[in-house]
């Protein structure tokens, strides 16, 4: 009988390492499929989840960062918790030390991962358009559409020559799949946010509405790309709208006549019968003539007081301008400067 329970007691024993071993085996299995890292790069990579994708595409993309035994610890949960059924599109990072299963569970919840969207300071809704979609699932067309539906301009409050004020340039933290409405929702957080208390009180002590500001300011945006001197062409255009001059900005002559790669303005482009040609129309044109930067809606804001009300580009091409108070100081630095057209073949 003695015998017989020591026999039971090394059985039992027996049994049990047995278990242990499967346990710890299967614990071992278990952590090298799906908690060692899954990526087989060395930096954080992105997988882009599309309306399209099937769970075979979703397996093939995986595929392409994931090392072999990831990949399968990955189908294996996928297949387990019925994945294929209820795929959610999107931008995920995927970090280098993040599992099999880390990576599962991310993509079945749907924790994207934001990226940042440029705004530039585009000069038509179309290049707008072209650059944003290129960052977002969102379709150019299907962008430009509703940057150009006249319905839902009016929705924000604007016409579609003042739509452009809307935009502030910069870049803003979004998700991939981010909707039309959602995005111009966005970016019209983006424009309150950016037109505080003090801004508006600015625009206001120079008699103007923001959307004012900023189509004054996609002028100075064009006439200029020296940082410096902008507050100072900001403060001549302020000047010649309160004497009531023409503003007479060859930038709006090039934007009438839709062609943005005229080098020099001729006195028969200075006819062209459009309202944003400010050679023939006087005050504002009827909204920006291009997305103005940050810079050059607070140039406008903080213009510099001065009493220039004339200006030309330098002979030198340095990008910077000579100004003038009177007519005969303004024809000599047009002299100049057309000597130097002409001497570079500039026609």
């Amino acid at each position: 009988m003695e015998e017989k329970k020591k026999k039971m007691g090394c059985l039992a024993k027996t049994l049990l390492g047995v278990i242990a071993l499967i346990v710890l085996a299967t614990a071992g299995i278990y952590y090298y499929f799906l908690k060692t890292s899954l990526s087989k790069e060395s930096e954080t990579t992105y997988l882009y989840i599309d309306r399209d994708d099937t769970i075979d595409s979703v397996y093939t993309k995986v595929s392409a960062i994931a090392k072999p035994h990831a990949l399968k610890g990955f189908k294996t949960l996928a297949d387990m918790r019925d994945y294929g059924t209820n795929i959610i599109r999107g931008r995920y990072g995927v970090p280098t030390d993040m599992s099999a299963s880390g990576l599962f569970n991310m993509l079945k919840r749907g924790e994207q991962t934001p990226l940042n969207v440029p705004i530039p300071s585009a000069r038509t809704m179309d290049r707008l358009a072209g650059a944003v979609a290129k960052k977002l699932e969102l379709d150019s067309l299907e962008l430009l559409q509703a940057l150009t539906d006249s319905t839902l301009i009016a929705k924000y409050g604007y016409t579609q020559a003042t739509f452009p004020s809307m935009f502030i340039p910069d870049s803003y933290n979004m998700y991939w799949t981010v909707s039309v409405e959602d995005f111009l929702d966005r970016m019209q957080k983006e424009h309150d946010r950016f037109w505080n208390d003090e801004r508006l009180a600015k625009a206001k002590a120079l008699d103007m509405t923001p959307e004012e500001v900023s189509t004054l300011a996609s002028i100075v945006t064009e006439e200029t790309a020296a940082t410096a001197e902008k507050p100072t062409v900001a403060g001549l255009y302020i000047n010649r709208l309160r004497k009531g001059m023409l503003l007479q900005s060859d930038p709006t002559v090039k934007f009438a006549m839709h062609d943005f790669s005229i080098r020099r303005i001729l006195n028969r482009m200075l006819t062209t019968d459009d309202p944003y040609n400010t050679y023939k129309y006087r005050g504002l044109p009827p909204g920006p003539i291009r997305i103005p930067m940050k810079e050059d809606l607070e140039a406008v804001l903080n213009y510099e007081h001065h009493d220039y009300i004339y200006m030309c580009a330098k002979e030198d091409f340095s990008g910077t301008h000579n100004y003038a108070r009177t007519e005969a100081e303004h024809a000599a630095n047009a002299r100049r400067y057309h000597q130097a057209l002409n001497a570079r073949g500039i026609r």
